[in-house]
């Protein structure tokens, strides 16, 4: 897990790449340079494939009332709901399997249900007013599919979708490579803090997706520093 301390808004930053060097890691990491270094925000990152998360055993068929915090079953989600608690929004960076996203994604997703299922203990969701973003790659088509779905799911838990909340990559190409892609990257982290500061009442947008030539330019080496910090990382 890494952290990035800033100011009070703080994104938990999810990817779910099996690979040290898998895209969804790499654009994991330019989604936090870009919200600290331009947003000016904290981030916590974390990549689902480097926890234990077991699937969820639906207690909730059994007796709405069982599917509360703390989750009976004792695995590393008891660590990760505390950072999703301390996070004002998410931004989920998936690589698409099969038009949807992978197992270990989906298991900490279907353990968020003890949070939205508060609602049926403490009369509201624990996710209610977060902000989430989504972010999907692939060498193949079904990002869009893959975001309709995650983003159904996510607003069914009370979590908010701002404007320009979606970036897709579906090539065999380098995603680095895409200037359209990470441009839209960007967006996701600068409309999610957005709406987190309108919600919170610090700023009031005047406008969301950003494309001058000074964000393009400062977006991309932001871009090009990450992938090469990640594969330094990797010789070293």
């Amino acid at each position: 897990m890494v952290i990035c301390m800033e100011r009070d808004i703080s994104l938990l930053i999810v990817s779910a790449s099996h690979r040290v060097y898998g895209n969804s890691r790499i654009v994991a990491r330019i989604v936090s340079k870009i919200a600290k270094d331009i947003e000016s925000v904290k981030t916590y990152e974390i990549d689902v494939y480097d926890y234990r998360i077991e699937p969820c055993i639906g207690c909730v068929s059994d007796d709405v009332k069982l599917c509360k915090f703390p989750c009976v079953v004792d695995d590393d989600m008891n660590k990760l709901y505390e950072l999703v608690m301390e996070s004002d929004g998410i931004i989920f960076v998936s690589p698409i399997y099969w038009y949807n996203i992978p197992g270990p994604l989906k298991n900490f997703i279907d353990r968020l249900t003890i949070f939205e299922n508060a609602i049926f203990i403490e009369g509201r969701s624990k996710l209610e007013g977060k902000v989430a973003g989504f972010i999907a790659i692939g060498n193949d088509t079904g990002g869009i599919a893959l975001i309709q779905n995650l983003m159904a799911i996510m607003n069914s838990m009370g979590v908010i979708i701002p404007p320009w909340a979606l970036a897709y990559h579906e090539s065999e190409s380098n995603p680095i490579e895409n200037e359209s892609f990470i441009i839209d990257v960007a967006n996701v982290v600068r409309c999610v803090t957005l709406m987190i500061k309108a919600l919170k009442g610090l700023e009031k947008p005047e406008y969301w997706y950003r494309i001058d030539k000074e964000y393009i330019e400062k977006v991309i080496n932001i871009a090009k520093e990450a992938y090469k910090e990640i594969y330094n990382n990797l010789i070293n």
